[in-house]
């Protein structure tokens, strides 16, 4: 009987020690972000970001003129005082048509990785933490979406249904999960084996306890650069389907569509139209990876060890 109870005080003490105080958890915290601001790529990344994110949110409000009213004078005119970015084929203000499109863009891209991330994890979580047939089960239905080609899924839901930012973000969302459930299973799958986790289930902790307590903590790095690069793909997508014209109907203005509007104007040499909103995409994509990158690197123990 007292091997039996100096055994349970023995695995409290294991996961006594094994717990991060607060006072570790700030000081890891800010050694990450610490750096993350020595990384030059990272600074940019973010500096164009926010940038971006400025322009597109509050530029309205500094530059406010009409994205949709057209001025029949003024087709196609190149960049000037009156129109800083010129103007389109119907005469709209092209500066005041890229802030506007930028916010759909970032919107759905955030909004479509928040949903994608929060699927991913918990069903990697669940996958990787039961184990046995359903870690099996549920692997086999991750192959079974994954075979299933994700453009023509797309293009099929957008073209059937009415395209709409809910429809892109619920598009994105189920079509990008499933890489992020990989990632974290494996992540589960390696921390489980350490003595705390063996101590907790020993001592009768609840697996939703385990998970979301002594778990989640240990893998939001992991989740943290996983949804940076999620974001920068979301952006990318409703580009593409907007340049295929499946994106939000006109006369709403997106990058994408924007792009695809602009190329009918190629041969007239009608720069303004193409490098602006390309910019734009590309901008918000390198900064993203940017970022990303440098997240990665600030947080990957592995990485700091070597260093």
């Amino acid at each position: 009987m007292a091997e039996g109870s100096d055994m349970v005080i023995a695995l409290r003490e294991i996961t006594r020690s094994s717990k991060v105080t607060p006072r570790q958890k700030e000081s890891w915290v800010w050694s990450s972000l610490a750096r993350f601001w020595e990384q030059p790529l990272g600074r940019v990344g973010l500096g164009i970001f926010l940038f971006l994110i400025l322009f597109c949110f509050a530029g309205p409000m500094v530059y406010p003129a009409d994205p949709f009213q057209m001025h029949l004078i003024s087709i196609l005119q190149p960049p000037s005082p009156a129109y800083p970015l010129g103007t389109n084929n119907l005469g709209r203000n092209m500066l005041a048509r890229l802030m506007l499109g930028g916010q759909p863009s970032l919107e759905v891209g955030f909004i479509a990785a928040t949903a994608a991330m929060v699927i991913g994890v918990v069903y990697g979580m669940v996958s990787g933490f039961v184990g046995g047939w359903v870690d099996t089960l549920l692997m086999r239905i991750i192959d079974v979406l994954r075979s299933v080609p994700t453009l023509f899924l797309m293009v099929f839901l957008d073209s059937a249904f009415h395209p709409s930012i809910m429809l892109l973000i619920v598009l994105i969302a189920f079509t990008s999960w499933h890489g992020v459930s990989r990632i974290v299973r494996a992540e589960i799958l390696s921390l489980k084996e350490l003595t705390y986790i063996e101590s907790a289930t020993t001592l009768g902790m609840s697996r939703m306890r385990i998970l979301f307590v002594h778990l989640l903590p240990n893998i939001m790095a992991t989740i943290v650069v996983a949804a940076t690069f999620m974001v920068g793909d979301s952006v990318l997508i409703i580009a593409g389907l907007s340049f295929l014209g499946l994106g939000l109907p006109p006369p709403e203005p997106n990058w994408g569509s924007m792009l695809a509007n602009a190329m009918a104007y190629l041969p007239q040499n009608s720069w303004w139209l193409i490098y602006p909103p390309g910019i734009a995409i590309l901008g918000t994509v390198l900064s993203i990876n940017f970022l990303g990158d440098a997240l990665r690197k600030a947080f990957d123990v592995r990485l700091n060890r070597r260093g």
